[in-house]
């Protein structure tokens, strides 16, 4: 553990945290966003198996019902589809058959709604409506935003298992959204890549990763290890750039390999300066890929640091990571990592990473939460020009039931700012 009196210039974190619903019967997914449009950022979030969305308006963080009976939600994000300026709620669901696990994906499932927000009337206690999208069995992650054009939203979406095996090669699609988006019956979907992947569980949008561009990309973790997809609108194609291959000391004994979790950090005016990951799969390391000298990301040497190791895996294969998020929480132009574990204790809560050496790959670490993250949502929730975070519990019964499942908001208190 790290501290200011050993390391010049550098500000402990502090953060308290507010509970916003305490005895969740399920938990897994979370989202930062202004649903009602009053200025304050609400979060939305839900676990697996009770089929029930809700939001939490800000700042008393009262429950509303969103939308139930979807089966087994799974990965969501959020855009304004309707251009009525309020965000739309997008998620997959239907991901698994009767067994329930990663080795039974549901062959008709694997689907994508948009979830229509009523805009000014979403106080009212009525069900959002359901629009559907499309769907590819396995359908696990999806992002929102503009990734080859910026006039329609387009959603590229991320299985994590085929139904040949769970790992077998993966499409990733594009779905665009058509003209009318309340007579469509589905959106045009395009496979964009059908060869190169393998289990994909993290997936992150970013925006001003492209020399040149303002378009939106995508950083993935999958058994290949953490890739950069992006598309080139010069020469009008996908690329791939591969950052590094991943944990690969594992996989003779649990069968996964590569990376499970990543984002893409800042330092100074370098907009991707490192990558943070989590591997391999659900895993248990902590690891940086930093650049070696200056340049942009495609020509660049990667090299690969281990952080930390949290625990050894259970008998499933699996560690305690599920989250990685970076951003500049204490204000000083560099971007802070945070990771979210999901237990047992003591591999659960929120660590925070901050670079101080990120050409030699030098950390200073703390524990800044000891609850059981499965997602972590950042926002300024108070309008204060800090970055906030939140977190939802991993409770997933028949698989991982954190104790005392929690939805928190974690408030930052760094002296300073």
């Amino acid at each position: 553990m790290s501290d200011k009196k050993t390391i010049p210039n550098v500000i402990a974190p502090v953060f308290t945290k507010e509970v916003v619903a305490n005895n969740l019967r399920d938990g897994y997914w979370l989202e930062a966003a202004d649903l009602n449009q009053d200025g304050k950022v609400d979060v939305f979030g839900y676990g697996l198996t009770l089929g029930e969305l809700y939001w939490y308006e800000n700042p008393d963080w009262e429950k509303h019902l969103i939308v139930d009976k979807i089966k087994m939600p799974v990965g969501a994000d959020y855009a304004d589809i309707t251009n009525n300026g309020y965000p739309d709620v997008i998620v997959c669901y239907e991901l698994y058959g009767p067994i329930g696990t990663i080795y039974d994906p549901d062959t008709s499932g694997g689907k994508i709604d948009w979830i229509e927000n009523p805009g000014i009337d979403l106080c009212k206690g009525e069900r959002w409506l359901r629009h559907y999208i499309g769907r590819t069995t396995g359908m696990h992650r999806l992002r929102a935003g503009y990734f080859t054009q910026n006039e329609r939203i387009e959603i590229l979406g991320f299985p994590i298992v085929a139904k040949e095996d769970v790992h077998a090669v993966l499409p990733v699609v594009l779905f665009t959204q058509p003209d009318d988006v309340y007579s469509a019956t589905e959106w045009h979907m395009t496979v964009i890549d059908d060869s190169n992947f393998r289990m994909i569980h993290g997936a992150e949008k970013k925006r001003g990763l492209i020399p040149g561009s303002d378009l939106d990309s995508v950083v993935l973790a999958s058994d290949e290890g953490v890739t950069w997809l992006y598309y080139d609108q010069k020469q009008n194609h996908w690329r791939r750039v591969l950052i590094g291959t991943g944990e690969l000391t594992q996989f003779e004994d649990t069968g996964f390999k590569g990376s499970g979790d990543m984002d893409v950090g800042r330092i100074g005016n370098d907009t991707f300066s490192y990558v943070a990951a989590i591997e391999p799969f659900h895993g248990n390391t902590v690891a940086v890929y930093y650049k070696k000298g200056d340049g942009e990301p495609q020509q660049a040497e990667w090299h690969r640091v281990l952080l930390d190791v949290y625990g050894d895996p259970n008998e499933n294969g699996e560690g305690p990571g599920h989250q990685v998020v970076c951003a500049d929480f204490d204000g000083d132009g560099d971007e802070e990592f945070i990771i979210g574990l999901r237990g047992p204790w003591p591999w659960q809560g929120v660590f925070y990473y901050k670079a101080i050496d990120i050409k030699n790959g030098v950390f200073a670490k703390w524990r800044i939460s000891d609850e059981s993250v499965a997602r972590i949502a950042i926002a300024d929730f108070k309008n204060r020009g800090r970055i906030d975070f939140a977190t939802i519990a991993y409770s997933v019964p028949n698989y991982y039931v954190a104790k005392h499942a929690k939805i928190v908001v974690h408030y930052n208190e760094i002296s300073g700012l």
